[in-house]
């Protein structure tokens, strides 16, 4: 399934999640095992092999102007605004919250560590690793319908997943998952607030993030970084995420604080995350460094001064004067930056906490998605049956769009929203409070902070009472 990652620290394994076979982009041939798309192989240790491709490849945005739709939006909420599904990803919003577990290897890692120092080296990997997946991401996925659902269980992978739309106005995306092992819950609720700024979109997170590790009766919670899609208008469109994160383990009081750099002058802080971890007194446990594209390091913080210093002595015999010219146009260089490509600088004596996973060979075709993103629309033989009537898998918009039937997309989203839009009306003609089926309004435990809690009974089956919105 593509869960393989270096780590040469020498204590942890990902029991060799490879990818089995490489992408084809065939539709006629979408699994080599001859099977159809609703079919998948089990291999001979049991495991469920889950496709590689898409059925059909992305279909080409190159003849579309987003401009004729945002010029009328510039600086306002963008989440009532309807967009063109050609400018869509065939995943709901509620799909993309569970790319969180494409990483889930280093949750099992913090949860195996007796030391808290590295628990929360872990945690900050997993929570830069969250973001990570939306690399070159630009497709927008799309919105959920009110009462819509996800619902991802993976024996290999240890964990199972719930996600609900609770709110419409605001949209409000709810999650709980659960190790198969009880060792961990993490869950949260994400309201994105989108705004658009004339040459970008950015993407405010709302909402806390908590991760409970119970074996060692701790819980960690965050809130993701800003994102922003640049050169919307014209131009390639690149994403940067950019603002402080700070982890805060609930338990012992130390705090993780990373910085996720913004773009700056000719881009030399693209992509970059700095940070340290600082005990409940705090003092500087250890520094942490990367990039949320690449990879990221940890190491002591003097090891790290004794580093910066030599790096800025060497750097200012080689400085250059910098025009005024250039400070003057830094802003439009950051809005036209490219993607640099530079690796991370290596400071001797770190330690590696996470690298981002290889794509498939064909991912520029496929929407940019990693291999567990292509696996999250899959719809097995069977599992219609089981599935809540509610499962974004469900959706006829995102499987005709997956399918590469985007007329018919367009037209399926279309009656989506107007029955949706037709219900509310009756609603509240009839003077009716929507009720949500999983998830109810609270506080998050460790916060005080609104939020969305899990209700519990999903994984129950009992489907009965379940809203008809497809």
């Amino acid at each position: 399934t593509g869960f393989d990652s270096d780590n040469s620290s020498g204590d942890f394994s990902e029991a060799n999640h490879k990818v089995p076979e490489m992408l084809d982009l065939d539709p006629h041939q979408s699994n080599r095992t001859g099977k159809h798309n609703g079919e998948t192989e089990i291999q001979e240790n049991g495991i469920k092999r889950h496709r590689t491709s898409l059925p059909a490849p992305m279909f080409s945005r190159s003849d579309f102007s987003v401009w004729s739709i945002l010029k009328k939006c510039i600086g306002l909420e963008l989440s009532k605004i309807t967009m063109p599904i050609v400018f869509n990803e065939p995943l709901s919003f509620l799909q993309r919250i569970t790319e969180y577990m494409e990483h889930i290897y280093l949750i099992n890692k913090a949860c195996s560590h007796a030391d808290p120092l590295e628990r929360m080296q872990a945690v900050a990997a997993f929570a830069v690793s969250a973001v990570a997946s939306q690399w070159e991401r630009t497709g927008k996925p799309f919105n959920p319908l009110l009462g819509e659902t996800y619902e991802l269980t993976r024996e290999d992978l240890g964990f199972r997943f719930i996600s609900e739309q609770v709110s419409h106005h605001p949209p409000i995306s709810a999650f709980y998952s659960e190790g198969l092992n009880k060792d961990f819950i993490f869950h949260g609720s994400i309201y994105p607030k989108l705004k658009f700024w004339g040459k970008s979109i950015e993407a405010e997170p709302r909402g806390t993030i908590t991760l409970e590790l119970l074996k060692h009766n701790e819980a960690y919670t965050w809130t993701n970084p800003t994102c922003c899609v640049h050169n919307v208008i014209i131009g390639k469109l690149w994403l940067e995420q950019y603002g402080v994160v700070e982890i805060v383990n609930h338990s012992t009081g130390d705090k993780c604080v990373l910085n996720f750099k913004p773009c700056g002058l000719f881009g030399k802080e693209l992509h970059r995350v700095e940070g340290y971890i600082q005990d409940k007194h705090r003092k500087k446990l250890c520094v942490i460094y990367g990039k949320w594209t690449e990879c990221l390091w940890c190491t002591d913080p003097t090891t790290y001064e004794t580093y910066k210093k030599s790096e800025k002595r060497g750097s200012e015999q080689k400085k250059k004067s910098v025009s005024e010219e250039d400070i003057k146009s830094e802003n439009d260089e950051a809005d036209d930056m490219p993607e640099v490509q530079d690796t991370v600088q290596f400071i001797p004596g770190s330690k590696l906490l996470w690298r981002i996973n290889c794509r498939p060979p064909n991912s520029s075709q496929m929407y940019n998605f990693t291999s567990f993103a292509v696996s999250l629309n899959e719809l097995e033989k069977g599992m219609e049956a089981i599935l809540a009537p509610t499962d974004c898998r469900l959706r006829p918009d995102i499987r005709n769009m997956e399918n590469g039937n985007m007329d018919v997309a367009s037209k399926e989203k279309e009656r989506l929203e107007e029955k949706q839009r037709a219900a509310r009306k009756e609603r509240a003609k009839d003077e009716v409070e929507w009720h949500t089926r999983w998830f109810h309004q609270g506080s998050n435990p460790y916060t005080g902070t609104p939020d969305w809690l899990y209700s519990g009974g999903y994984f129950d089956r009992n489907f009965s009472d379940c809203p008809d919105i497809y």
